[in-house]
């Protein structure tokens, strides 16, 4: 059976690597010049080999909210799967200036470079994290682990911030309002665009407009139609074949007079219509466009109403269409709204539609009430959070510009710090106490209460006892020896996992790395956080705390390193 291979070749084996990243351009050279620069002073040093670990982490949560939803793994171990500098590479690298001075014997050395030395373990992609707590850790010789700072760090850091938007966005729409990416055309170049349809999608999205995102990654493409293709008719005299074949497999040989039958009907039940709705004289032009896309997608009829005039023309011709589809056996799908007060918009539109099937009945507007209306004009978080407060009848939304860009925090911040060379752990201090590096390799795990909520993450040095179901932990912050708390667990979960051992072949075979999977965790994890931990105003912080352990040694090696200052 096809479970057996898998699980023979699982066992044959066990480690894997991946195809190239996606984007052509994540080389070996995607890497800032003082990497190399450093490289080299390491080799000439003699210190290359030396054993180091880095962590990637990053300070703060984006868009003064209290959590992150991590993103970007994949891409990075594809990264790592195929870590190599080519002869151009290293051709390019001896004619730059900067490297005119260095042995030709380090370039030699580069061109043998890959990550087969390296061990990486890293939090699941998908998953949500919190400050300080390290989402990957980079473990081998100083030289390669050095040279992979930039290309994870940019890897992860805009994966991360989309996959956060987005996942803000899901919740303040909630979970029954479908989400679209709309973002291609604003984003920062054609991979920001890529990318970002990939990462909203995991952060919650359910599809996007961008093609090519979803022939790379599988994403459920969306789209209908612009205000152009309204613009580019005048009347009906615009359509050249009338004919609509019925979802029976007949033909409707005057498609367009059918539509004119329906306006009709339309106006003589205008009593029965709320007030506001105009029939009688709609454009013209658009009714003819509405009819065209309606003869060539008969089974998705979804119209733009809004190029003229929502309820005076857009609406009314949208009805009239939707009504000569069901005469032929098709259900429409709704309207889009691009303009306007988005609040008052579809609020009329859900009353227009379910009068029209209160007044025509079952037979002939069957449906009508549930018609889908969505809305994308400039949304963004904070209009959602609008929306609901003053009430809307939006079922979905497509959002481009805020989310692919990320306005409101265009960074996440994510930094790549050393923390342990040949078992010695390392400090970074500073004034500023957010920037104190937590030294050491370090595991974490995360504490649930009995209701299933996670309460805290804590970090334990590597060797340390691992936190258990029902002890009583002390969870302390690490800077401020105030805050501190007992906690005892009715659940720990693991947070670092081993996702690349260089030695024995890359990537463990039975690690889930597809987006699906992803995109799944980011939704479960999230179903797990208090409310208050995730609401749009005031978030309350998750705790982030380390072990007693930890703690005490954090603190001695931190008056270890930091120089004693003297008053003459």
């Amino acid at each position: 059976s096809v479970l057996k291979i898998f699980f023979r070749r699982a066992m044959e084996r066990p480690f894997r690597r991946l195809p190239r990243c996606h984007n052509s351009l994540t080389t070996a050279l995607l890497v800032d010049t003082y990497q190399i620069t450093m490289a080299y002073a390491y080799w000439r040093n003699g210190t290359h080999n030396r054993i180091a670990s880095f962590d990637l982490f990053f300070r703060k949560n984006p868009f003064n909210g209290e959590f992150t939803v991590f993103a970007g793994l994949e891409e990075c171990l594809r990264f790592v799967s195929n870590f190599h500098f080519t002869d151009a590479d290293i051709n390019y690298l001896r004619n730059e200036p900067f490297a005119c001075a260095m042995d030709s014997a380090f370039f030699d050395h580069l061109a043998k470079l890959d990550c087969s030395q390296l061990r990486i373990l890293s939090q699941l992609e998908g998953n949500i994290v919190f400050p300080r707590v390290p989402l990957i850790r980079v473990e081998g010789p100083l030289l390669v682990a050095q040279l992979l700072e930039t290309p994870l760090l940019a890897l992860v850091n805009y994966a991360s911030l989309v996959a956060t938007n987005a996942a803000r966005h899901r919740i303040m729409a909630g979970e029954c309002a479908t989400l679209l990416e709309f973002g291609l055309r604003r984003a920062q170049g054609t991979d920001g665009g890529v990318s970002a349809s990939r990462y909203a999608f995991l952060g919650g999205f359910d599809g996007t407009s961008n093609l090519e995102a979803g022939r790379q990654f599988g994403i459920p493409c969306k789209g209908t139609h612009a205000h152009s293709y309204v613009q580019s008719f005048m009347d009906f005299r615009d359509i050249i074949d009338p004919r609509l074949q019925k979802s029976d497999g007949s033909w409707c040989s005057n498609f367009v007079a059918l539509v004119k039958e329906q306006l009709q009907i339309l106006v003589e039940i205008k009593e029965q219509l709320p007030e506001g709705i105009r029939l009688l004289d709609t454009n013209k032009g658009e009714l003819a466009a509405f009819t065209s896309y309606a003869i060539a997608f008969p089974s998705s009829f979804l119209a733009l109403v809004d190029t003229y005039d929502v309820l005076r023309s857009g609406l009314p011709n949208f009805l009239a269409v939707s009504l000569a589809l069901r005469q032929c056996g098709y259900q429409p799908l709704g309207i889009r709204i691009d303009s306007g007060d988005l609040s008052y918009l579809s609020i009329q539109a859900r009353q227009i539609m379910r009068a029209v099937e209160e007044a025509l009945g079952d037979v002939r507007a069957g449906g009508f009430s549930n018609l889908g209306i969505t809305a994308s004009n400039d949304i963004h978080e904070e209009v959602l959070y609008s929306l609901n407060r003053h009430g809307h009848s939006i079922t979905a939304f497509g959002i481009g510009t805020h989310l692919v860009t990320c306005l409101r925090q265009p960074a996440l911040g994510c930094v790549y710090k050393l923390v342990d060379i040949d078992g010695s752990p390392r400090i970074k201090l500073s004034e500023d106490a957010e920037k104190i590096t937590i030294p050491g390799k370090k595991e974490a795990y995360r504490l649930y209460l009995k209701n299933g909520e996670p309460v805290v993450d804590v970090m334990i040095q590597v060797g340390e006892a691992k936190p258990e179901i029902a002890q009583r932990i002390l969870c302390l912050h690490p800077f401020i020896s105030s805050k501190r708390a007992y906690v005892s667990a009715s659940h720990v979960e693991r947070l670092h996992h081993l996702v690349w051992d260089g030695l024995n072949g890359g990537i463990p075979f039975n690690l889930d790395l597809s987006l699906s999977t992803a995109r799944a965790r980011c939704m479960s994890t999230i179903k797990t956080m208090r409310p208050d931990h995730l609401r749009y105003s005031n978030p309350t912080p998750y705790k982030v705390s380390v072990s007693e352990q930890l703690y005490d040694f954090i603190h001695k090696l931190w008056l270890e390193e930091a120089p004693i200052g003297e008053i003459v």
